[in-house]
C-alpha cells in the first residue's frame, strides 16, 4: 500500500490528511510535499489528520518532527487529529506529543489554530 496525501488550505493553515503507509518509502516525497506547500501559500501552521494513516515507521516520525521544526521556525504551530491507537503509542513512545498537540477531531484542531471552519 502506498500513501495519499491530501492538502487543503483554511487561512493560514495547511490542512494534511494521510491515507496509507508512511514509511521510509513514501516520507522523503511527502516532506517535499509540505514544504513546496507552505512556501507557495505562505502558511505558518500544520493540521495533520492521521484518520486514515495505517502505518508508520520511523522515517515518518522524521518527517513529522521536521515539519514541526519548519512551522516553529515560522512563527506557526502543529497539531495532530483524528489518530489510531497504533499510531497514538508510537507518537507517545517517541515523545512527540510533549511538543505536539493531539485533538480529537479537524474541526477542533482548527478551533485551537483559531481558524473557524
Amino acid at each position: 500500500m502506498s500513501l495519499t496525501v491530501n492538502f487543503t488550505v483554511k487561512e493560514s493553515v495547511l490542512c494534511i490528511r494521510l491515507s496509507g503507509e508512511l514509511d521510509h518509502h513514501t516520507a522523503e516525497e511527502l516532506r517535499d510535499k509540505v514544504k513546496e506547500h507552505l512556501q507557495k501559500n505562505n502558511l505558518k501552521s500544520i493540521i495533520l489528520n492521521l484518520g486514515d494513516l495505517s502505518f508508520m515507521d520511523s522515517s515518518g516520525l522524521g518527517v513529522i518532527l521536521g515539519r514541526y521544526k519548519q512551522v516553529k521556525q515560522l512563527g506557526g504551530e502543529m497539531v495532530v487529529c483524528s489518530i489510531s491507537p497504533s499510531i497514538k503509542r508510537l507518537f507517545d513512545m517517541s515523545g512527540l506529543f510533549k511538543i505536539i498537540r493531539l485533538e480529537e477531531s479537524e474541526k477542533e484542531a482548527l478551533l485551537k489554530l483559531g481558524v473557524a471552519s
